[in-house]
């Protein structure tokens, strides 16, 4: 459906994403404008070659790894514009199943997994609100990174690129023009779900609960 939006959501993605970045406390570890060496490593190996430092990635390679590993990974070819770009960048900040989830979890009416199949496609299409369906998916993208025990460190990083993709998305979706993004330090670095904060434990008012 929006198969053109690629090149402009990547655009976008990679003002946020910045250059070259190694955080000590960046689960992704070294990466360069949102590759992240692990990621570079499995491309070069898949082409037998050699490996090497994701700081001197290429453009032709950066285009493919986005296009395979995030826009296609969301469908986003055939996903709504804003829509595809909201889920574009969630896929690349925590992953494509965490993003395809909280697209799942958005619609309120389909089964959820990491898959963004024949039948979510469909219900995406038939939403009749794509602005209010961004809200609901930047709304639970925002909840699971306050929940994770890096958010202190790169909080205002993460909802200072959450709001801008928020407000993109849907200038997309209205099809009015939306804003550039201006980097923020720290709204690069990875969130994904092993950063998760421990559940507290029961206590014996919990195990009387009913479940």
């Amino acid at each position: 459906m929006t198969a053109q939006n690629f090149a402009p959501a990547l655009a976008r993605v990679l003002v946020h994403e910045g250059g070259y970045a190694n955080h000590p406390q960046d689960p992704g570890g070294a990466t360069m404008k949102g590759v992240t060496q692990r990621v570079y490593d499995a491309y070069r190996t898949r082409r037998n070659l050699t490996k090497r430092s994701v700081a001197s990635i290429e453009e032709a390679d950066l285009q493919a790894i986005y296009r395979r590993q995030y826009w296609d990974a969301v469908k986003g070819d055939k996903l709504p514009a804003g829509v595809d770009y909201v889920a574009m960048d969630g896929a690349v900040h925590s992953g494509p199943s965490q993003s395809a989830k909280w697209l799942q979890r958005a619609l309120g009416n389909v089964k959820v997994d990491d898959v963004i199949g024949e039948a979510r496609l469909a219900a995406v299409e038939a939403h009749p609100d794509h602005d209010q369906l961004i809200a609901l998916m930047i709304g639970r993208r925002l909840a699971f990174l306050e929940a994770l025990r890096t958010w202190p460190v790169f909080g205002r990083g993460w909802a200072s690129r959450v709001a801008q993709v928020k407000q993109i998305g849907q200038a997309w979706a209205t099809g009015s023009i939306g804003p550039q993004p201006a980097f923020f330090l720290g709204g690069n670095a990875k969130a994904t779900i092993d950063q998760a904060k421990p559940l507290p434990a029961k206590g014996p008012a919990d195990a009387t609960m009913p479940r």
